[in-house]
């Protein structure tokens, strides 16, 4: 609430301090396009499946010999077998959620360092576009503007270069 507070202010004083409203050049972006649409976006995604292609693969084993032991369960074996099938499936569950959790907090880690490189070079051409176009203000993930101020494609375009 504060961020908004201090960003109507900033306008307000942009607005107030220019000679009209009419000579000022305001633009938008929506950077969760720039992350699904843009070729380095998309090239960062296949990258990161690739390589996490392996591990996805052991989790799913890991869940289909899950399958497997509850299957065994199902056939009602004798108490000893019944007992050392728990206890391996307590294993294997035990072993799936440690592998799952390594597997996603590696996965986000190398996510975020593949998405910064694309919001870097994003934030680049949108300086450059608004320097070039003699934009005053570029905004980034604001709850509603109209259309006519979206710049996205114009970046999009470039990020493909």
């Amino acid at each position: 609430m504060r961020a908004i507070n201090t960003l109507c202010l900033a306008l307000g004083l942009v607005f107030a301090g220019s000679a009209s409203a009419a000579d000022f050049k305001f633009g938008y972006i929506k950077i969760e396009r720039i992350y699904s649409e843009s070729a380095p976006a998309q090239a960062a995604q296949k990258k990161l499946e690739k390589e996490f292609a392996p591990r996805e693969a052991e989790l799913k084993r890991l869940g289909a010999k899950a399958k497997e032991l509850q299957a065994q369960l199902a056939k009602k074996p004798d108490d000893a077998a019944r007992r050392s099938i728990e206890r391996e499936m307590g294993a294997l569950e035990r072993e799936y959620q440690a592998r799952l959790r390594d597997f996603r907090d590696d996965l986000n880690q190398r996510r975020n360092e593949e998405f910064a490189a694309v919001q870097e070079r994003a934030n680049r051409l949108v300086r450059q576009i608004a320097e070039k176009e003699q934009y005053d203000l570029v905004l980034q993930d604001a709850v509603y503007v109209n259309p006519k101020f979206d710049i996205t494609p114009r970046v999009l375009k470039e990020m493909e270069k």
